[in-house]
């Protein structure tokens, strides 16, 4: 939340009202709808995302999952919608990011047969791990992965976060992911800004969201 990007992606500052359906990809060519732009399940989940004015910080709109959570039909359709996308793509791992991608990911990982991979913040991970510093609007942070989760080159990696913004957390997980060997196939996200879904792949990695929040 709040991330400034450190990536080829325009940083733009956390908005919204309310969420509404996409089921789409960011950054890819104009085309044709894809087919999940008119699923009926993608309005339940936009219905059940609550809207916070001023949280964490003034002037900012937090998109809250925790609603979402409580209504266990709606849950399970977002992760089915994940599952119907990335089942039979070849996936050998998901790796969540800590937090909120730790809530989606491992239901994902396990319904198309990968393993989980938590990238979690610093001093989590017990044992060796490796580490990415990304730039926040006020500051830094980083993300650290458990050395031996990448357990060959070119494992075919997805990327679950809750919400995409300016994208600087999503292109962190990427570089600490390719840094180990991965071959990272796409991001994908429950929430992605508006703004956001005309501009660039990150690191060259199309992302993936099912609804959009509304500014």
């Amino acid at each position: 939340m709040g991330e400034e990007a450190s990536c080829d992606a325009v940083s733009l500052t956390e908005a919204g009202t309310n969420a509404k359906p996409v089921g789409k990809e960011v950054g890819r060519e104009p085309a044709a709808a894809p087919a999940a732009a008119a699923d009926p399940r993608l309005q339940g989940i936009s219905d059940a995302i609550r809207v916070v004015p001023h949280f964490p910080k003034q002037g900012i709109m937090f998109n809250d999952i925790t609603t979402l959570l409580l209504r266990p039909r709606v849950f399970k359709d977002a992760v089915d919608l994940f599952v119907e996308r990335y089942r039979g793509m070849g996936i050998d791992a998901v790796a969540g990011i800590e937090a909120r991608g730790f809530v989606f990911g491992p239901a994902i990982a396990l319904a198309i047969g990968a393993k989980f991979i938590p990238l979690r913040k610093p001093r989590k991970l017990p044992g060796e791990v490796i580490s990415e510093k990304y730039v926040l609007e006020y500051g830094t942070d980083c993300l650290e992965m458990r050395v031996g989760a990448i357990e060959r080159s070119g494992e075919r990696v997805l990327v679950i976060d809750d919400l995409v913004a300016t994208g600087g957390t999503l292109c962190a997980a990427i570089r600490l992911l390719e840094r180990a060997g991965a071959d990272v196939v796409e991001c994908a996200c429950v929430i992605g800004l508006p703004k956001f879904k005309d501009l660039y792949k990150l690191n060259g990695k199309p992302v993936y969201v099912l609804v959009e929040s509304r500014e």
